[in-house]
């Protein structure tokens, strides 16, 4: 049993208050999963810069002089701004994947959270307030963002093992479920040259996404492929670089609800998350269908 809450906004006005919005959603849902939380941020694409968003459990020590070692190894600008036990580092798009190899050899102990153009992820083990605070993610801005707070039943609680799963440029996952072939997929995945960090069932979904669009597929496309190759209970959302979908298995026993105003698209896993949302007394509210991809971009 996990919580998760999604929300994209049509408003451009709304998107100062992303973060605390997402923020409250995320609390709310804190008694579905009290061992770690995550929320993922869509910032407004400036089309000049890359994002690396890394953690590490010796923050002074492994942040301190990073951005000039890594610009001395690079011959290029990085940009580093600290947050907590987190950073994210901004670089000439180019430079992305160099960064990535040379961050790696400077520092084995750093772990990559997410990487893309607009999208930050931060998350740790605790409550959901305790994680939000942690990072000030009531005073981040974007276009939209999804959360989750986990109670964990496949793997270890552990930052790691937190959602959500950045596979993909611009791409992660949130997952309320459990799969019973994601060792089976994880081998196939890896045979495909698929890399997969953790244990986490979870992280072998987006894992499955991102391998599917890599050879072709739509995000839609993958989502329908994902109903016929994931076995298992699973209420996805799925958040990219201009939008998020959302998809419940076949049986769909795990819980869902959205709303829908001419100010945004809004997911919980139950109502409750919903309710503080401005407008919300006038949305459309509905339960996602069984086996239904639901998808909204700018």
């Amino acid at each position: 049993m996990c919580g998760i809450v999604g929300l994209f906004l049509k408003d451009k006005a709304l998107e100062p208050e992303l973060g605390a919005l997402l923020t409250d959603m995320l609390i709310t849902m804190t008694d579905r999963g009290p061992d770690s939380a995550g929320i993922a941020i869509y910032s407004e694409d400036t089309n000049s810069k890359a994002k690396l968003t890394i953690q590490s459990d010796t923050p002074s020590v492994a942040f301190d002089g990073l951005g000039g070692a890594l610009e001395q190894a690079l011959g290029c600008t990085v940009e580093i701004s600290c947050k907590d036990t987190h950073a994210v580092l901004s670089i000439a798009p180019e430079k992305l994947d160099q960064l990535r190899s040379t961050l790696k050899d400077t520092d084995p102990s750093i772990r990559v959270m997410s990487t893309g153009d607009v999208l930050e992820i931060y998350k740790e083990v605790g409550l959901p307030k305790n994680v939000a605070e942690r990072f000030k993610v009531t005073q981040m801005s974007g276009t939209h963002g999804i959360g989750h707070t986990r109670m964990a039943t496949e793997s270890a609680v552990t930052t790691m093992g937190a959602h959500p799963f950045n596979t993909g440029a611009d791409q992660c996952l949130v997952h309320n479920g459990s799969l019973s072939n994601h060792n089976s997929l994880r081998r196939k995945l890896t045979r495909e040259g698929v890399h997969i960090e953790t244990e986490n069932d979870s992280e072998v979904a987006a894992a499955y996404l991102t391998w599917k669009m890599n050879n072709g597929a739509s995000l839609g496309d993958a989502l329908e492929s994902a109903l016929d190759d994931l076995d298992g209970f699973f209420t996805f959302v799925v958040g990219t670089k201009d939008g998020f979908g959302v998809v419940r298995d076949p049986i769909a026993c795990k819980p869902a609800v959205m709303a829908e105003t001419d100010q945004y698209v809004a997911f919980g896993s139950e109502y409750r998350a919903l309710v503080n949302l401005p407008g919300i007394e006038d949305a459309r509210v509905w339960e996602p269908e069984p086996a239904t991809v639901y998808f909204w971009n700018h």
